[in-house]
């Protein structure tokens, strides 16, 4: 069951920011189960992106929690093959995995949830709710890295919601150098850690 914004816009926003309030309370639990393994980057996986993604698109669109099985379009970026979505969310994992300890991206605080951000987005694995998710994946990194639930009234993923032209101009930046052959997310990163920042000290 769900309803659609175009039949009732009013209804539509309000469920979906009653998801991401429930998506938060998941990404918390995700995040304090992680921290309990001793930042166990291994709670990282499939099965808690697809819950996070499902929580993010409930009752407002259909195969929530799924990888998609059709093409979709985002502005000027056409994302993969939706056949190519599995072997490219092994390889995303993969590399998230392969970098916790030693980061291919440089010591920058933010530049593994940087990747993720960027990646998810690139790929963009589901049929909606795809940019939630990957603000979602990106916190949860966040915080592993820093050891701790962060606190702050003001969380990053709201941050981002909030004046997207740079986020949305750090998403090219990535693309623009994943277009020339290489993998450079230090513009997202610094970005993030701006955001960071801000949640850290204002009260």
């Amino acid at each position: 069951m769900s309803v659609r914004e175009k039949d009732n816009p009013d209804l539509f926003r309000r469920i979906q920011e009653q998801n991401l309030l429930r998506q938060y309370d998941l990404l918390s639990n995700c995040i304090e189960i992680g921290l309990s393994k001793g930042k166990g980057i291994d709670a990282f996986d499939k099965y808690t992106l697809w819950a996070l993604n499902y929580a993010a698109v409930s009752n407002i669109a259909e195969f929530g929690g799924r990888y998609r099985e059709e093409p979709v379009y985002v502005g000027n970026h056409i994302p993969p093959h939706f056949e190519k979505v599995p072997h490219l969310m092994d390889l995303f994992f993969s590399f998230i995995h392969e970098n916790w300890t030693v980061d291919e991206l440089g010591e920058h605080p933010t530049a593994l949830a940087a990747y993720a951000l960027w990646r998810l987005n690139w790929i963009h694995p589901f049929v909606e709710g795809n940019g939630r998710t990957a603000r979602a994946a990106c916190y949860y990194l966040i915080c592993l890295k820093q050891g701790k639930l962060l606190t702050g009234n003001k969380i990053v993923p709201e941050r981002i919601r909030e004046d997207r032209q740079p986020y949305y101009d750090a998403l090219k930046a990535a693309d623009r150098a994943w277009d020339a052959g290489h993998i450079d997310v230090s513009v997202m990163a610094n970005y993030l850690e701006g955001l960071l920042l801000g949640q850290l000290t204002e009260k």
